[in-house]
Order: structure tokens, then C-alpha cells, then sequence
């Protein structure tokens, strides 16, 4: 079980056929959401949106779908869902009519003070259609006094505690925001004369847009007929990004916060090799995940790298277990083990976290079943102890197995040889000792939460 970030989030400006920009940035962002997508576009009249269940590929699979999104300004979304929370309504875009016309907003993260915000107004007489958090930005926006859009904007997001990065789409401008604490990312594009958003640079690399620089944390850019305007009208915070971007959720591809995520992955692998060394005759990857650290780490302990582990690429999410009898084959489905790489081998199979348990368990059984002597796991992150409540889909604490288990307890889980964690300490000798969220390896929350 893999932890899931809740969604990516593009915008294309004053671009003709904006929303086939969007579909192909959506299209290179579709790890950080493949439950749900939607692209709303506008040609400064009126507002046009197609959203549903499914991939990418799936949900604009037809032309006469793309050629209803008109217009040169278009914002898309898409969306890991929680359970109990898969309602179309709670698709992205949102979309709304107020008394200063439409407006659509895109969203990554996770409003920690969003159901005292939501019982307050409804208490006020408002009416929701979804029970998304992105919906109560729209109410505070429709529902501020202030005079201007931009001023009713900032009074809305005030309020708000908690991980947001935003795309907000009105007829004629579109405005890029992250939250003051900066946790999820989002960056700024050119494509000729127009201004491209998106969550990573791999976005901007397949639609042939220069990176341009990283929106900052509290900071609010306006795409508009003025060019591009910055304003940063919040409280300064302490940056408190979130270090799994760069451990697992970002693509190995992507230029995030300054540093190119495989090389940040690679190193991870090497330090982790000098932490915890270990006699092995290859060292394999857990696909795909894995194979940057494996790299780093088979490299700065000169033991041959292989892949040991196939993966299925055409699995389809949904898989259905119509009964127990074959529950436990889900890896399998996966994952398939490469018998001559393996066998009479001490093989050091690295990945890049352990959430339950129950995967690490089923690989190294698999291994062992495929002739392997010796299987040593190796974690190319600290031990995940704490769920995450900014922006990420965790499970409880009581399910994440290193919350309540000793490496020691988790290698005879697992029934690994070894079991080892790459230290905070050596995380934080390649991100930074400040700047980065550790939350879910240290269970201190930046964010103090309602009660």
C-alpha cells in the first residue's frame, strides 16, 4: 500500500485552445490523482467544464468533449478520493455563479479548520453541494464584504488553516496561490505569450513551456491583461513543505523546490547505503517507485544493480477481489519476481516507504519463493509513525506499522533478514535541516488544530 497525494492541478492563460493544454498537463500530472478529472474553460463569457471518474485518457477520450471547452483560458484538477467521498460532485473544478460573476477553482491540499468553517456557515443559511473543502473557499469569497475580487479573495483565504495550493479561474484572469506555510508545490510556466500553472515542471516539459520559478509560500500570482502580477499579502510563516514531494509523490522528472527530484532520490539511496551497509550480491528496486534510491544505494555500496522485481504496467486500478480466495494475489498482479536474477542471491531490495507492512511482507516472501537466500529491506525514508493532514491520504495511526513496531518487530513481520530506515538525520542532510514538513516521521504538527 502506497500513501496517495490528493491531486494536480493545472491553469493555461490567453492560449488558444487552452483546454487541450490543460488535457496534456493534466496527462503528464495524472500520478497525484487517478480517480477523478475535470477540466472548466472560458472564452471570457461563459464558463464550459467536463468532469468525471477515471484517468485522464479515459474521461476526454472523445473530440466532440474537447471542442466543447472553448475558449483561451482553461483550469484542470485531478483526484485521489476518500472513502465515502467519491460523489461527482466533489469532481474539480469547482464552478459558481456570484454577484461578480463565474468563478472556478482548482485544488491541492487539505483545510485542516474546514468543518468548523462549513458548520458556521450553514448555521449562516449556507446550502453545499458537495462536501468538498474547496467549496467553502467559494462561500467565503461569495460571502466577504470587501469591495474587490482580489480583497474578498484574501479576506477568504485568511481564514483558512491548513495545506492549500490553488488555481482560480474568474472570466478574464486566472491567479495562482499557495498557502503561507507552502506545503504543497505549484509552479509558473511560459508558453510563448502565455502563462502556464501547474503542480510540477514535468507538466510544462510535455506542453513545451519554460519554467519560469516556483509560486512562494503566501504568495497570490494574477495572469491577466496587466501581464503577471505578485502579491503577498499574508502573515509570514515558517515554510513547512512536505518532504514526501520529494521522497515519493513528485515524478522522477520534475524540478521541485529548487532540486531535481531523481537526483534528490538517488542521493537518499547513497546515504542510506552508508547508514546501513549490508553484504549483498545485487541490489533491485521495487518498482517504479524505488528505482532512483536503488541506484544510489547499489552505487555507493559497489554491489550490482538488477531489476529482481517485474512490474505489471497494465493493471488496471480497480481491481475487484470477488472473493478471499484470491485477496492475497494483489501483488502478484504487480509485481512478478525474476527467478534467474534472483536465485542462491542476498539480494537488497530498496523502496521508498513502509506504510502497513503488509506489501513489504508479500515481496519478501515472493523473493524468497523465487530462490533468493538473503532478502535485506531497505527504506529510503524515515520510518512513517504519523498520519499526514495536509494534503496527503493516510491511513490512521494505528495502521502505519512503524507507529507501534520496533525495526526489530518489523523485520520479523516482514520476515526479512534486515530491515533499516534511512535516518531523519540523513533526510535532512539532503533536504535541508529547515524548510520541510516532517510530520509523518515526527508526528509534531507545524499547524495547531482545532479541537
Amino acid at each position: 500500500m502506497k500513501l496517495k497525494e490528493y491531486c494536480g492541478i493545472v491553469g493555461v492563460y490567453n492560449k488558444e485552445e487552452a483546454a487541450n493544454y490543460v488535457y496534456l498537463g493534466l496527462h503528464a500530472l495524472q500520478h497525484r490523482g487517478q480517480e477523478s478529472t475535470g477540466i472548466v474553460s472560458t472564452d471570457s463569457k461563459i464558463f464550459y467544464e467536463h468532469k468525471d471518474h477515471g484517468l485522464v485518457n479515459e474521461v476526454f477520450n472523445k473530440k466532440d468533449v474537447m471542442s466543447l471547452l472553448k475558449g483561451k483560458m482553461a483550469i484542470g484538477h485531478n483526484r485521489y478520493s476518500t472513502l465515502g467521498d467519491n460523489s461527482i460532485s466533489n469532481i474539480q473544478p469547482l464552478s459558481a455563479h456570484f454577484d461578480m460573476g463565474d468563478i472556478a477553482i482548482a485544488h491541492n491540499g487539505n483545510i485542516i479548520n474546514a468543518e468548523s468553517i462549513k458548520k458556521n456557515l450553514v448555521e449562516k443559511g449556507a446550502i453545499f453541494n458537495s462536501n468538498s473543502d474547496t467549496e467553502i473557499i467559494i462561500h467565503l469569497i461569495a460571502k466577504s464584504e470587501k469591495k474587490t475580487f482580489f480583497d474578498r479573495l484574501v479576506d477568504a483565504l485568511k481564514i483558512l488553516k491548513g495545506a492549500f495550493s490553488l488555481i482560480v479561474m474568474r472570466e478574464n484572469e486566472i491567479y495562482a496561490i499557495r498557502d503561507p506555510w507552502g506545503f504543497r508545490p505549484l509552479s509558473i510556466g511560459k508558453l510563448d505569450d502565455s502563462v502556464v500553472f501547474a503542480s510540477e515542471t514535468c507538466a510544462f516539459d510535455l506542453i513545451g513551456a519554460e519554467f519560469i520559478r516556483d509560486v512562494k509560500p503566501g504568495e497570490i500570482v494574477i495572469a491577466g491583461r496587466n501581464g503577471i502580477e505578485s502579491y503577498e499579502p499574508f502573515e509570514k510563516k515558517e515554510e513547512q513543505k512536505c518532504a514526501f514531494e520529494l521522497i515519493y509523490f513528485a515524478r522522477p522528472d520534475s524540478y521541485l523546490w529548487g532540486q531535481y527530484t531523481y537526483s534528490v532520490r538517488k542521493k537518499m539511496g547513497e546515504i542510506l547505503a552508508e547508514e546501513s551497509p549490508v553484504e549483498a550480491d545485487i541490489v533491485i528496486p521495487t518498482p517504479d517507485s524505488g528505482v532512483p534510491a536503488a541506484l544510489g544505494f547499489a552505487e555507493a555500496s559497489n554491489t550490482p544493480f538488477d531489476f529482481g522485481l517485474i512490474r505489471n504496467h497494465y493493471v488496471g486500478r480497480t481491481f475487484i477481489e470477488p472473493s478471499q480466495s484470491i485477496r492475497n494475489f494483489g501483488v502478484r498482479l504487480k509485481l512478478n519476481p525474476a527467478r534467474d536474477v534472483l536465485e542462491n542471491k542476498r539480494v537488497v531490495v530498496v523502496d521508498d516507504s513502509i506504510v502497513r507492512g503488509t506489501t513489504s511482507r508479500r515481496i519478501v516472501k515472493m523473493l524468497k519463493g523465487a530462490g533468493a537466500k538473503e532478502v535485506h529491506i531497505r527504506i529510503a525514508s524515515p520510518p512513517v509513525i504519523a498520519p499526514c493532514f495536509y494534503g496527503i491520504d493516510t491511513p490512521t495511526k494505528k495502521e502505519l506499522i512503524a507507529s507501534s513496531h520496533t525495526v526489530e518487530e518489523i523485520k520479523k513481520y516482514s520476515t526479512a533478514d534486515s530491515v533499516a530506515y534511512l535516518s531523519l538525520d540523513g533526510l535532512k542532510q539532503i533536504v535541508g535541516e529547515s524548510g520541510y514538513c516532517f510530520s509523518c516521521f515526527t508526528a509534531q504538527y507545524p499547524i495547531e488544530f482545532d479541537k
